[in-house]
């Protein structure tokens, strides 16, 4: 039985990404496969991919961004600047209307709501207040913030210790394929989001079909490992 369903951000409670970036691509004058092409060899130089270090906070936004652009520049032989990658990409990235109506229902059906996104810590006043996300979400998990990101195992751990609930009843909604299998091999069950006509009827007939659980009647036991989030931290 599921009590709590997390979902990713980006992508899903989002317009997609691929129509940020295209829309970056037409705004900046860049195109996609160079600016690929510039973390790629940016990766080989370093031994880290720049992306997912800016998504722990290895690397400040700041510092991702000089070291794009310079990349990008010695590429493209001309002067290329992404300091305003942030605000481009948030000028075309949406708020994905039904997805978050669906999430609000749940919460008010009375699941535990959790947010687990691959995300950058300096963007968070970008996309909190923007998509309403504190009114839906009890707990946020955001790689920017706790230096691990998905699909690493020990984000999956972390989360189900700050929801203060056992994998088995986590239903988990993620647009990318290895988010969601990590999520399966933790022992959750999951949802792979291609769009909202598939993704919104899949996840209401698997609730309909295992039922809900009640965390509060479980916090009840006290040799439940999860009937005290702090207990399942330390």
């Amino acid at each position: 039985m599921i009590s709590t369903v997390v979902s990713d951000l980006g992508g899903v409670l989002t317009t997609p990404l691929a129509d940020a970036f295209a829309a970056y691509e037409r705004d900046a004058g860049v195109p996609l496969s160079e600016f690929w092409t510039a973390l790629g060899a940016i990766a080989e130089r370093t031994g880290a991919n720049p992306m997912f270090e800016l998504e722990t906070a290895r690397l400040t936004e700041r510092e991702f961004t000089e070291a794009l652009s310079a990349q990008l520049s010695g590429q493209l032989g001309r002067a290329v600047a992404v300091g305003d990658f942030s605000a481009r990409w948030f000028a075309h990235l949406h708020a994905n209307e039904p997805m978050l109506r669906l999430m609000r229902s749940l919460a008010q059906r009375g699941y535990r709501m959790g947010l687990l996104t691959n995300n950058v810590r300096e963007w968070e006043p970008l996309w909190r207040p923007r998509l309403g996300i504190d009114a839906i979400f009890s707990v946020i998990v955001d790689s920017g913030f706790v230096g691990m990101r998905k699909p690493d195992p020990a984000i999956y751990t972390l989360t189900e210790q700050r929801l203060g609930v056992p994998g088995a009843e986590i239903l988990f909604v993620d647009d990318v394929e290895a988010n969601v299998e990590a999520a399966r091999a933790a022992g959750w069950s999951a949802v792979r989001f291609d769009d909202n006509a598939q993704a919104i009827p899949e996840i209401e007939a698997l609730l309909a079909r295992v039922g809900r659980a009640d965390p509060d009647a479980r916090r009840a036991d006290p040799d439940d490992q999860f009937s005290d989030p702090s207990r399942s931290q330390q």
